[in-house]
């Protein structure tokens, strides 16, 4: 009976000790920081991705908790932005380039209201755009380029980083002014189509300006025919802006920033406004972006607010006029 007895005891004790193992185990579950992530609406690779994962790594240290990168590309970065407006917490954050917000919505359908479902947080930089030839284009310059699309109809063929993208708008200016036909070949980013244009998958790109861009117009295996820019760039000085080429309206540049869904509050947003500025400040955040030609454009939430609010109007009009539609 007191080997039972004692056995017994034993038994509870382990039963208690399990028990306390167990709530301290779900307490320690509990109290662990949540991850925050970035959805990025494009493909892994290209300066969007390679952005946000230098933002993480940064915002992590900045706010004692993981953040972590997911990509969900397609549709010209809609579907990614879906998942932001739908995310309905403050552990979630978009970075992209403004066109899913701003422009996209008035090419196709979506399943967000851009301006009612996401909320501008903080703008980042502004990136300018190149139109280069690949391994396919034998002109030397856009005129030349020009010339080609009239003497061949649909012989050339140009990428841009999906339906409904700047690219897209761009290249649609140009075709519509210029009167030719310019054939669209929409990526679900940019990631893909440098390699793909060195492999001659098609004639012609409209891609943001990026380190491994900039190497490869340098090695002479792409060629540099316009930029978008306010004005030339000081690294490209022979290059001439879309403006003047006499193509204003194509004059576009990419601006890039973060977006929160619309149900977060609004000190969130100023929260990590100020800690996204900050770390776009950092020297290891700022200096590569600006070496391959970016322009760091950092402001308050109304600001970058305002900006949408506007290009997202002026967009309205341009698609309009130039009757663009989803392919």
């Amino acid at each position: 009976m007191l080997k039972f007895k004692r056995l017994a005891g034993l038994c509870a004790v382990s039963a208690l000790c399990a028990v306390s193992f167990t709530v301290q185990a779900q307490t320690q579950a509990d109290t662990k920081p949540q991850a925050m992530t970035i959805v990025v609406p494009y493909g892994a690779g290209g300066i969007v991705d390679n952005t946000a994962r230098a933002f993480a790594q940064k915002l992590a240290t900045e706010l004692g908790r993981p953040v972590i990168v997911e990509n969900r590309g397609g549709a010209g970065g809609m579907i990614g932005m879906n998942t932001v407006a739908r995310a309905h917490d403050e552990n979630t954050l978009g970075f992209t380039a403004v066109s899913p917000v701003t422009l996209s919505p008035h090419v196709m359908k979506t399943l967000y209201d851009p301006l009612k479902d996401l909320a501008p947080v903080a703008a980042v930089m502004y990136s300018p755009v190149y139109l280069v030839g690949g391994p396919k284009f034998t002109g030397k310059d856009f005129k030349a380029m020009l010339d080609q699309a009239r003497a061949d109809p649909d012989g050339l063929s140009l990428a841009t980083a999906g339906v409904g993208s700047l690219g897209h708008l761009m290249l649609e200016q140009i075709n519509g002014q210029a009167k030719v036909r310019i054939t669209h070949v929409p990526y679900k980013g940019m990631a893909q189509m440098v390699p793909d244009a060195l492999g001659g998958q098609f004639t012609l790109m409209l891609v943001n300006a990026s380190a491994p861009v900039n190497t490869l117009i340098d090695e002479g295996k792409l060629k540099l025919l316009a930029v978008g820019s306010p004005a030339r760039l000081p690294a490209r000085p022979n290059t001439p802006t879309f403006a003047e080429l006499g193509y204003p309206m194509a004059n576009m540049t990419s601006t890039f920033g973060f977006f929160a869904p619309a149900t977060t509050s609004a000190d969130f947003r100023q929260r990590m406004n100020a800690m996204i500025n900050k770390v776009a400040a950092m020297p290891d955040i700022s200096k590569p972006l600006t070496e391959a030609l970016n322009i760091m454009s950092p402001g308050s939430v109304e600001q970058f607010a305002a900006q949408v609010q506007r290009e997202y109007a002026d967009n309205g009009k341009i698609v309009k006029a130039a009757n663009i539609r989803s392919e």
